[in-house]
């Protein structure tokens, strides 16, 4: 039987990282300076997969480091569905300053179903999330990828990773992954990167 790997990895530092704001796909930044050192330093410490097909976002944090990472990739594609959600009326703000606001607690609370203005609905992020694995999967097996990379955004791989191992009992935060981390997703099981 064949067996499929995708390697979920998320996008390396931005300015907004650093400065502690609250980035989502409402706000395209490219990668910080230390972020390109960062995703260099890893690159050496660890041995990313070689992979001929790598899947990333369109925001500009995450296509960078997809060429960073997989510079010799063959085939690349920004997948529209694979940005992160939007923030609406907390998108780039201090997240020092959101957690006092009582607003951004019910949006940040599971189940409480409460969407700030101009954000996307959680439930409905949790869906494209999940809808966009199964597509990446259907074309690895249509075209015979046995392996690929996706870079993406940390809520993504949050959002995936508590939807396929619910039985772990983590949160979707606890999921999130440090910049230029991820997991390696093959059949029902994970290990992480690096």
């Amino acid at each position: 039987m064949k067996t499929f790997k995708l390697h979920l990895i998320r996008h390396g530092m931005t300015a907004g990282n650093l400065q502690g704001l609250y980035i989502g796909s409402g706000t395209d930044i490219p990668l910080c300076d230390e972020g390109r050192a960062q995703l260099a330093e890893l690159k050496e410490r660890f041995e990313y997969p070689q992979v001929d097909t790598v899947f990333s976002s369109p925001l500009l944090r995450a296509v960078e480091t997809a060429n960073i990472l997989f510079p010799d990739a063959k085939h690349t594609f920004t997948v529209h569905d694979l940005r992160e959600a939007g923030f609406g009326k907390f998108e780039n703000r201090p997240v020092k300053e959101l957690v006092k606001d009582e607003d951004f607690k019910k949006w940040i609370t599971p189940g409480s179903g409460f969407v700030p203005e101009g954000a996307e609905p959680t439930e409905q992020f949790h869906a494209r999330c999940a809808e966009s694995l199964l597509k990446l999967f259907e074309y690895m097996i249509r075209m015979d990828i046995t392996e690929a990379a996706c870079v993406t955004h940390g809520g993504v791989i949050a959002a995936i990773m508590a939807s396929l191992f619910p039985e772990e009992g983590k949160n979707r935060y606890q999921w999130q992954p440090k910049p230029g981390e991820g997991y390696a997703i093959t059949g029902g099981t994970y290990s992480a990167i690096p």
